[in-house]
């Protein structure tokens, strides 16, 4: 996924402002594809460039409000019904748990801790997004609401896979022999 499609994909509801995308993005596709105003406002231009977007109203301290066009529809269509989605294949968290042997088990356990603790919050703030974004029946929030309803998933199973990795390193007592060697 690119953030040219996620920009363009929200235009596709109706013309907005570089700060009305960014605010749609923190309440929406943040679970999905996170954006930072550089970023959102560096991609516009390019969008703006291409042709795939154009200014539709300009407003007071140089606010431009920015709308599809029919080539950006075109290409978000493309991108849509074309274009193989990416299989994300990499995880620096995992691959520091593959390494985990290198720290001190307590610290080992710690890191375990911290994750479950990280993916619990990130599960109580979707939560409570649902609330927001279950209200509202237009697509955005339909269609919203299946990619939060997939983030809750996911970060329920980070969460219950950290606990479970706690629960192994002390079941496997590797916390307690490294304890008894060192002591």
């Amino acid at each position: 996924m690119s953030l040219r499609h996620a920009v363009l994909g929200l235009l596709s509801s109706g013309p907005a402002s570089g700060y009305d995308l960014l605010k749609i993005f923190e309440i929406s596709l943040a679970n999905v594809w996170p954006a930072t105003q550089s970023q959102l406002y560096a991609e516009l231009g390019r969008l703006a460039d291409a042709g795939f977007v154009a200014v539709a109203a300009e407003g007071p301290r140089g606010r431009k409000e920015y709308a599809i066009t029919d080539a950006g529809r075109a290409e978000l269509h493309h991108w849509m019904t074309e274009v193989e989605p990416t299989q994300v294949n990499r995880s620096d968290m995992l691959l520091r748990v593959f390494f985990l042997g290198v720290l001190d088990p307590d610290e080992a356990w710690s890191y375990l801790h911290s994750r479950a603790e990280v993916a619990d919050q990130r599960h109580r703030a979707l939560a409570e997004l649902r609330e927001f974004v279950a209200q509202g029946d237009d697509p955005l929030s339909v269609y919203g609401l299946l990619a939060l309803e997939w983030g809750l998933r996911f970060a329920a199973t980070q969460r219950d896979w950290a606990e479970w990795a706690e629960r192994e390193i002390d079941r496997i007592g590797v916390r307690k022999d490294r304890r008894e060697v060192s002591g």
